[in-house]
């Protein structure tokens, strides 16, 4: 693995292998190209920036305890991380991400396709926010240069930030040009699909997307003093409009030789087989639940998203439910989430109505706050309560119609504020952490309001937590959590000097919060 990781930063590197002996060039195989069109480049540019998402999501939901492990193995929960937890959120960016879309830059400016630069970017931005905002300080400036340079340095995230917004900004800009300006459609059906992957050659989706990802960047910055909430609404007054926008891409059976294109959440992948839902995320649910939040309310999503035999557990604390049909595997593949053909999100419409409503509530503009909120809440009750009926690896699961009575009732029920004196940062966070479920954003949310307990009621701190992050027991203030995945192994190996100049190599690494979450 790390020949052929170093292998492909020579290639996604340019340059490096491109002065070849004159022998190569006699010998190519023409079964084997070194060159290709922007239609066949960019499919692996999205596809890889939802991957590196993906197995991102392998960690964070157990850190902000939408899930817990049902047998404690001093792991994720109890926040002991492996070295280099990071190394696919890493990884991914530079060797399949920009690796591809870099490729697909070059390619399609050369034959005059601005849509592909355009998607490419706003892509990569998409991609490379990812990156930082789950490790803090990354390298770009000195990133891609193959082996001109093996060890590049690491930019401070608020640089990384404005390259992010930079390459939205132009992003949009190459979207916003007239399809007639490509020699090449952005999306190819003929005589296969390729090209744009997402949203099948619509240019006005791709600027919303752009528009989406400001506000959601720009939200991060609640606590510095630039923070601008007039700056996020008027990125979200421009980006999506409904759950038909939404950044995601729909899993496929595979098709063989290929395996492994079902979800990271399925059976297929059994990557939670040891996992159960979090009593934390339970007791917003489940009204009936011992210490519910909102006791006699049960939301209409508790029986789509989990099951109503779930009671969760705590992490550290052995417990959860099991289901017999699955050979004692977890309630977890029970849940709408699960589905191994299912669709990963990066970014949706329901994000987006809440990132308004707390930019809203922050501006004070309270009437257009609560409405947003509870358009977030029946938009992502919508979006999973359509029913259908879930079969994998031996387990049947139906899930229910949710109903407009359902939706009605629930919105008007005690669990959601119904004027603007209710309305509140915890009403709109915790609806924020229920509709974010398994995605690593609900992460950031939870660091920029430093885990507080008036936001997040019902977070447990861990049982037989690592100490790291617990360094006096007997004095719950010194209590920390994480902030940030460790480097890449792969960065510790090769790059060892930058990754310590940032302090990347410091046994408490993962306890020091990234640039925007400090004030």
């Amino acid at each position: 693995m790390k020949k052929y990781l170093l292998l492909l930063g020579l290639l996604v590197g340019g340059g490096a292998l491109s002065s070849c002996e004159s022998f190569l060039d006699v010998n190519t195989d023409p079964n084997n190209p070194i060159s290709s069109t922007p239609n066949f480049l960019l499919p692996g540019g999205i596809s890889q920036a939802f991957q590196q998402q993906m197995f991102t999501s392998l960690v964070t939901p157990y850190i902000t305890q939408q899930i817990v492990r049902r047998a404690p193995a001093s792991s994720t929960d109890q926040y002991y991380f492996a070295t280099g937890n990071g190394n696919n959120t890493f990884n991914y960016f530079y060797f399949y991400v920009s690796g591809n879309l870099r490729a697909a830059i070059t390619a399609a400016e050369a034959e005059g396709s601005p849509a592909y630069v355009g998607a490419a970017k706003i892509t990569q931005a998409m991609s490379l926010a990812h990156l930082t905002d789950m490790m803090g300080d990354v390298p770009f400036t000195e990133a891609f240069q193959g082996a001109a340079n093996f060890s590049p340095k690491y930019d401070p995230q608020e640089q990384i930030y404005a390259t992010i917004f930079r390459l939205l900004d132009e992003g949009e800009q190459e979207m916003l040009k007239p399809a007639s300006a490509n020699v090449r459609p952005l999306y190819v059906t003929v005589p296969s699909p390729s090209g744009d992957i997402l949203y099948r050659g619509d240019a006005t989706k791709w600027v919303k997307l752009a528009y989406a990802l400001r506000a959601r960047q720009l939200q991060h910055l609640t606590k510095k003093s630039t923070y601008s909430a007039q700056a996020v609404l008027a990125a979200v007054d421009k980006a999506f409009t409904s759950s038909a926008d939404d950044a995601q891409l729909q899993m496929e059976v595979p098709v063989p030789p290929i395996t492994g294109s079902t979800s990271i959440f399925g059976t297929a992948r059994a990557n939670f087989a040891g996992a159960t839902f979090s009593v934390n995320l339970l007791r917003y649910l489940n009204g009936s639940a011992a210490n519910a939040t909102y006791p006699g309310v049960t939301d209409p999503r508790f029986a789509v998203m989990a099951t109503p035999v779930s009671v969760g557990t705590n992490p550290g604390v052995s417990g959860g439910t099991p289901i017999a049909q699955t050979q004692n595997a977890s309630d977890f593949y029970s849940g709408w989430y699960a589905r191994d053909l299912g669709y990963h999100e990066i970014i949706t419409y329901h994000e987006l109505k809440f990132i308004e409503a707390e930019a809203a509530f922050l501006a004070g503009d309270r009437a257009r706050a609560l409405r947003a909120y509870r358009q977030g809440i029946e938009a992502h009750i919508r979006k999973i309560g359509g029913g259908g009926t879930f079969a994998s690896q031996g387990l049947t699961v139906t899930f229910p119609i949710l109903t407009q009575q359902q939706i009605d009732g629930y919105l008007n029920s005690a669990a959601v504020a119904q004027n603007e004196a209710q309305l509140d940062l915890k009403r709109i966070m915790e609806q924020k952490y229920i509709a974010l479920f398994l995605n690593p954003e609900a992460w950031s949310d939870m660091r920029r309001y430093d885990f507080r307990s008036d936001i997040y009621v019902n977070l447990a701190f861990p049982n037989g937590v690592n100490p790291i992050f617990n360094p006096i027991p007997t004095d719950p203030a010194q209590r920390r959590f994480p902030r940030r995945l460790l480097p890449a192994l792969t960065e510790t190996q090769y790059n060892p000097q930058n990754v310590q100049a940032i302090g990347g190599l410091d046994p408490d690494y993962a306890t020091r919060p990234v640039w925007w979450d400090q004030r």
